[in-house]
């Protein structure tokens, strides 16, 4: 199998990038390996195409900022008796060219042929657009 689907995903309470990384560093965000982690209720019907090189999406603030390379899927009992999904991720976050996403609930499957590029290498430690500038540039189509 060579195909493989990404997913998408709301990092809510983030405000930025890095209050997403800060958050990912922390040991309640981690698996007992320390990779982090993001648990959500349904299990990816997709999992073979997920785990064939997909990428978890993160969306702050109403825009599409990184990308993580998703490891594998642990199964997670919750305290209250139900199965649910982690989604263990590589720890390091690629920035990617921002993007408008609206919201949603839950993740979503993301094709490799609507993902956003990765930024190239050297502009990833700038600073980011605003991001009312970066909602206004990317609602008249310039990102």
């Amino acid at each position: 199998m060579d195909k493989y689907i990404n997913l998408i995903k709301l990092s809510v309470g983030s405000e930025s990038f890095e209050s997403l990384a800060a958050w990912q560093s922390t040991k309640r965000a981690q698996t007992t390996d320390g990779y982090p982690r993001h648990v959500t209720r349904m299990w990816p019907k997709r999992e073979k195409e997920i785990l064939n090189g997909g990428s978890i999406f993160w969306v702050v603030k109403g825009v599409l900022t990184c990308r993580q390379r998703i490891i594998r899927l642990d199964e997670v009992i919750g305290s209250d008796g139900i199965r649910r999904c982690a989604i263990v991720s590589d720890p390091e976050l690629i920035r990617v060219q921002s993007a408008l996403k609206r919201p949603f609930q839950g993740w979503r499957y993301l094709k490799p042929e609507d993902t956003p590029p990765d930024l190239p290498k050297g502009r990833e430690r700038e600073d980011p657009l605003p991001v009312e500038l970066n909602r206004a540039l990317a609602e008249i189509g310039v990102l």
